[in-house]
């Protein structure tokens, strides 16, 4: 464990540290109990949002992240005149600051604050968009569409934040695309006088906030390119905030997903469709009566099956869904000069029209059909350094195409953007070392090389709560018997606990087969089984697997972190196998290939890892409060005989271990 400076006990350090003693604020608050390890939490963020300094902290679970980072941020941005903006990675940790712990810290603190929420604006309806859409029905909507309009009308008059959240169903994505907030046509000169809009009034209150909580994703959208960042004397979205990211260990993947280039064939179609849609005969160009844009319209979206279909002939998708692009020119171009036709068509149109609405909704399209070009121009061409470039296929069938490019190390990109002089940002998560305590392995990953590491343990007795089973008798995967071995053991321990179990995999189709192979044995037994993908929502499949006796979860990649089962519901987590990446996934192909180009080991720098840092979010969804208790099980002998096993075993909680 790393220790604390002592040394630098100021005054507000002091004072956010006796808030969390035992007779401190926090303890007249409903279920407080005094946790050394939330105190220290507390202190160590106070003391690096006083001294600008970016710190890096894991703190284990049942530390309490949320009140060990919400007490000193609120004190701070109030005394300092900043602006606290907290990011997370689930949807579930925004409603639990918003809705549980803001609310105590509003009650008990000796001080007065505000708290926001911010999400995308395509979450919310925009009432001038749809009053537009109500005038122009017949142009733009068919029958079944125009009905879904006027439900969302009726409900627009009710409601009071305007969310997508908010709706009892979920409205066809032809009908939203063309009521919700969008950028340069729902903007501060045109909507945000209106009392009635949703996003504006949302954002808002987002900027009068003291205390502003939003995601990941929207949150590098925000953040815009390194050079927008560096021109910035101080802050990330406001001249005086300063920056909390929980869940922290998601940062790599949302930063190089949000920060690459991704066109999708099924995004610019409908682009082009909002136009002019052929089986319809519906869309913008309708409206306008507009006869040589009905025409590029309806020939481009035949150019873009036409060049996404080409793509995919030369796409050879033997390991998965994705198919690495090595050189530039993979494919001929025969799209963007089409959409610059098209471009071109739009802003005839609205040099022609006087109607200001028209102009900002063509002027949209206009952006998004550029942006799409761009995107495709740089793909072909590869012009992006240090890039991987590969295409995927997307949708539930694989039946489009994406065509993506991200940058193989975030780290110097993250550096230069969050990690900068006279600004603050503290990471934190429960899991964020893979066996050392300066972190160095995330740290280097992020580009948070300067960053203080500070990590706390768990205030859990993982002696007396967990014992953790091995089972050494597992064949190799390889083997024909492999599939009804696990079948076998894990109805053994699905057995010990009567159920109320996650079962872990890490291969969707080897989820579905074991499935298949415990069926019997699920029934004769009387447990529940709940299969990921099986068409429920992720959510739902949760709250039907905390409601149901003798129930057994089956999930894969999203199930492993982020879920919160508190209680006797889940008694048992087994892992079929050690979470590796496979590496045939391009960017993880990249990323190993340049550790290696530089001299290093690309297992044990990256491939194990990650490995660890994932199976420490799996076992971790079993332990969840001090009344827990629990088995974890790894079906995967490898952690035993291999020698790099030593190295999973001893990230994990110190329990109780079992191996047979």
């Amino acid at each position: 464990m790393i220790a604390l400076k002592d040394s630098l006990g100021t005054e507000f350090v002091e004072r956010v540290r006796t808030i969390f003693s035992d007779g401190g604020l926090l303890s007249k608050a409903k279920n407080f109990e005094f946790r050394p390890q939330q105190q220290e939490m507390a202190a160590a963020v106070a003391r690096a949002l006083e001294e600008d300094r970016h710190l890096v902290l894991e703190a284990g679970t049942g530390v309490g992240k949320s009140l060990g980072y919400l007490v000193p941020s609120i004190l701070f941005a109030l005394e300092q005149h900043k602006k606290a903006i907290i990011s997370t990675y689930t949807i579930s940790l925004q409603e639990q600051l918003l809705n549980k712990d803001i609310p105590i810290l509003q009650k008990v603190l000796p001080v007065e604050f505000t708290a926001a929420l911010i999400k995308g604006r395509q979450n919310y309806l925009c009432p001038r968009r749809l009053e537009r859409a109500l005038q122009q029905a017949n142009e733009l909507f068919t029958g079944p569409e125009k009905n879904e309009l006027q439900v969302l009308a009726e409900w627009a008059a009710t409601t009071r934040a305007g969310s997508l959240s908010d709706l009892s169903f979920e409205p066809d994505p032809k009908v939203w695309t063309q009521v919700c907030s969008e950028p340069h046509i729902c903007t501060k000169k045109t909507c945000g006088r209106d009392s009635r809009c949703f996003y504006h009034n949302a954002r808002k209150l987002f900027e009068a906030a003291d205390v502003a909580v939003i995601n990941h994703t929207l949150l590098f959208m925000l953040l815009g390119g390194i050079e927008e960042q560096e021109e910035r004397e101080s802050g990330f979205l406001f001249p005086n905030d300063f920056l909390i990211f929980d869940e922290a260990h998601t940062i790599e993947q949302v930063a190089s997903r949000q920060i690459g280039i991704a066109v999708s064939q099924y995004g610019l179609r409908s682009t082009i469709q909002r136009l002019y849609h052929a089986r319809t005969k519906k869309g913008l160009f309708t409206a306008t009566r507009d006869a040589d844009g009905v025409r590029l319209a309806a020939d481009a979206v035949d150019d873009v099956e036409r060049f996404f279909s080409a793509l995919d002939e030369r796409c050879k998708f033997t390991k998965g869904r994705e198919f690495r692009v090595r050189a530039p020119d993979f494919a001929p171009d025969t799209i963007t000069g089409k959409l610059i036709a098209l471009q071109a068509r739009i802003s005839e149109v609205i040099r022609k029209t006087e109607d200001e609405f028209l102009k900002a909704e063509l002027q949209e399209l206009g952006r998004r059909l550029r942006d799409a070009r761009v995107g495709i121009t740089t793909f072909l061409e590869q012009s992006a350094d240090e890039y991987v470039y590969w295409v995927e296929r997307t949708g539930k069938m694989g039946q489009f195409i994406t065509l993506n490019a991200a940058p193989v190390d975030i780290a110097p990109v993250l550096r230069r953007m969050i990690f900068r002089d006279s600004c603050s940002c503290i990471m934190t998560s429960a899991t964020l070392s893979v066996g050392r305590p300066d972190m160095a392995y995330f740290r280097n990953r992020i580009g948070a090389d300067e960053a203080e590491p500070v990590q706390l343990g768990s205030p859990f007795d993982f002696q007396k709560q967990m014992e953790l089973f091995v089972v050494r008798q597992m064949p190799d995967p390889r083997d024909a018997g492999y599939d009804d071995a696990l079948a076998k053991w894990i109805a053994h321990y699905v057995d010990l606990t009567n159920g109320r179990a996650f079962v872990l995999f890490t291969s969707y189709s080897a989820m579905q087969r074991i499935a298949g192979k415990i069926d019997n044995f699920i029934r004769e037994q009387d447990y529940h089984l709940f299969v990921q993908g099986a068409g429920v929502p992720r959510g739902k499949l949760l709250e039907q697997f905390k409601s149901t006796p003798r129930s057994v979860l089956f999930g894969t990649d999203s199930f492993w972190m982020g879920i919160d089962v508190p209680g006797e519901a889940l008694s048992n987590v087994i892992i079929t196998r050690l979470p590796f990446a496979v590496p045939d996934h391009p960017l993880i192909e990249a990323k190993l290939e340049l550790i290696e180009e530089r001299g290093g080991d690309a297992f044990t720098e990256y491939s194990l890892p990650e490995a660890i840092l994932k199976l420490r979010q799996g076992i971790g969804r079993l332990i969840r409060t001090k009344s827990d208790q629990g088995i974890a099980v790894i079906l995967d002998n490898r952690v035993i005989t291999k020698p790099y096993g030593r190295a999973f075993l001893q990230a994990l909680p110190k329990c109780r271990v079992k191996i047979l």
